[in-house]
């Protein structure tokens, strides 16, 4: 069992930044990949970024390339999104996701843990 929770998140402008942190618990936390999904009022929930299995690459989606990055800290059994340049259409629920195995990155449904959330709005 790996027990994840979300935190950093809140309200900002437009053009502002956040730092989402994840802490994890339970087995060990380097086994797994981590991941951040969100989701928006009535959206279905979709990938924001990722690491590789390995941990060697990340991924994001297109909207949000160059502006957020997704980084860990084993030490810390936590893993961060740093999301700059916020713009109205990233509010949405934040969620940190763990995957065990070398799964699509992209889809849910390879991620075998969640967190309970962290809400990020931004206005414009």
């Amino acid at each position: 069992q790996v027990q994840l929770v979300e935190s950093g998140g809140g309200l900002v402008q437009a053009g502002g930044s956040l730092r989402l942190s994840c802490a994890a618990s339970g087995r060990t936390f380097s086994s797994y990949a981590m991941g951040w999904f969100r989701q928006a009022p009535g959206k279905e929930r979709e990938f924001v970024a990722a690491f590789s299995w390995s941990g060697g690459n990340t991924y994001y989606r297109d909207s949000v390339k160059g502006r957020f990055t997704i980084s860990r800290d084993n030490a810390k059994n936590t893993v961060y999104l740093q999301m700059n340049s916020l713009k109205p259409e990233d509010t949405a629920v934040y969620y940190c996701a763990a995957r065990f195995g070398g799964r699509a990155y992209y889809t849910d449904r390879s991620y075998d843990y969640w967190g309970q959330g962290t809400q990020v709005t931004v206005s414009s």
